[in-house]
């Protein structure tokens, strides 16, 4: 039955590549990689994503299917900065598709041109989860997706230079709409800047810094550690020293050691999405940004 069940998806994905032969096809990391190809792409492209919103992006299962999507993708985009290298890379070479491996045309690093925050002078494991390129969570500054999306353009154009004209008419509205969210954001959150907070894990600092936000302490002692006892201790502390009144997480983490802490301060828990999708209501990428903003406003009131 499980060989039967993979040759019918095997053949429902060929009918849909078929199907599409006209488009570029495009296989994603994330989705917020996939939100932002589609914009770009338009009807030119169909796109998929593998890992799902809701999920931990440095911790993917490969499947078979992911392999047979790779094998007949025309490009393959990745956030890079090692998020995925616990699965991508083995995914990339069991695909044996020339067109979307490491500098081919068909292959887009989405963090080329990224200012990078928290890029390490040293290597030392025993800090914990580090990464070695710098926090590769800069999608999480929308002014990033405006790089991002200039990544993805190129790569389509490489690949499609006759619709070239198309592709840059699409960046330049997604640019334009990115300028006009900004301005919308920034002044909703312009009466929290400086707000601290603490957070369960080393993800929010693009988000931080562009919001003007303070993240004082995260639950995890050390990147990738989970919270011990001391450290729920030490954040109690800075919980109560400082009168935080948030702490932010992800739809990935158990909220048991945040039960222990907002128990002993009333802090308020708050789970917001890392990615297209973290929750139903986010479809896209200016989604995300909308959800996140507006919870964190409405749990800081």
């Amino acid at each position: 039955m499980k060989i039967k069940s993979i040759v019918l998806l095997s053949f429902l994905l060929n009918l849909f590549f078929v199907t599409n032969a006209k488009t570029i096809k495009v296989v994603t990391t994330t989705t917020d990689l996939k939100s932002i190809t589609e914009m770009i792409g338009g009807d030119k492209v169909s796109v998929m994503s593998i890992a799902e919103g809701y999920q931990n992006p440095h911790f993917v299962d490969p499947k078979p299917s992911y392999i047979i999507s790779l094998s007949n993708a025309n490009m393959f985009v990745t956030v890079g900065l090692d998020l995925e290298i616990g699965w991508s890379p083995q995914l990339l070479t069991s695909s044996r598709n020339p067109k979307i491996q490491k500098g081919s045309a068909g292959y887009v690093d989405a963090s080329e041109g990224v200012g990078l925050l928290q890029v390490p002078s040293s290597i030392n494991r025993g800090e914990g989860d580090i990464h070695i390129y710098g926090n590769p969570h800069y999608w999480l500054d929308p002014l990033n997706g405006k790089v991002i999306a200039r990544n993805i353009a190129n790569g389509l154009e490489r690949l499609d230079p006759d619709n070239k004209s198309f592709y840059e008419n699409n960046l330049q509205t997604f640019f334009s709409k990115i300028n006009a969210k900004m301005q919308e954001w920034q002044a909703k959150m312009a009466p929290y800047k400086g707000t601290p907070l603490i957070a369960y894990h080393n993800e929010w600092v693009y988000f931080e810094r562009r919001f003007g936000l303070h993240i004082v302490d995260f639950m995890e002692p050390k990147p990738g550690i989970p919270p011990s006892p001391s450290q729920l201790v030490k954040v109690i502390k800075e919980v109560k020293a400082d009168n935080i009144k948030v702490i932010i997480s992800s739809p990935y983490f158990t909220t048991s050691s945040s039960d222990v802490v907002s128990k002993q301060t009333g802090a308020k828990e708050l789970t917001l999405a890392t990615s297209t999708g973290g929750f139903p209501s986010i479809k896209n990428y200016f989604d995300l940004f909308d959800y996140d903003i507006d919870h964190l406003i409405a749990a800081l009131k």
